[in-house]
């Protein structure tokens, strides 16, 4: 699908602020409010717009350690490369998983409450997916910087 720069403009507002009625939204793309909200029904079904979600401060909530974690497998091969993933995609902890070129297989990103936390997710789950090798864990001491808005102006 072609994207106009009215489209643009909405997905960028609701990246902002998903919450905004859709009368302010036509407001501030231009637009009336119905065409508006066909156009926003359109990004919809065409899975532009995949899902609204409500954005936690992790610490306010206890969970204040990230920790990214490199995996390396065996061997990179179907049947382990599925049954990894489908196993990270079980675990709430995994906040995000690529599969990567270079050194590691994956890169993780794993959310818990504290250190023994994460040792419990170590011992009760990713050391026990069958053809695991090695796991490499680095965790982060400040978040300097944290973004969920994809930079449209430069498509």
């Amino acid at each position: 699908m072609e994207l106009d720069k009215i489209d643009l403009k909405i997905l960028e507002r609701l990246q902002a602020d998903a919450r905004i009625s859709n009368v302010d939204l036509a407001e501030a793309v231009g637009l009336s409010p119905s065409p508006c909200l066909r156009r926003v029904r359109r990004l919809e079904a065409e899975n532009i717009i995949s899902r609204y979600v409500t954005l936690l401060e992790p610490a306010t909530v206890g969970l204040t350690v990230n920790v990214f974690v490199q995996v390396s497998l065996e061997r990179q091969i179907g049947d382990y490369l599925e049954r990894f993933e489908a196993a990270i995609h079980q675990w709430p902890e995994v906040m995000e998983g690529y599969l990567m070129s270079g050194d590691a297989d994956y890169h993780l990103r794993v959310v818990v409450s504290d250190l023994s936390a994460y040792e419990l997710f170590l011992q009760e789950k990713l050391t026990r997916v069958p053809g695991v090798s090695s796991i490499k864990s680095s965790f982060a001491l400040k978040r300097v910087n944290y973004r969920t808005e994809l930079p449209l102006r430069s498509v």
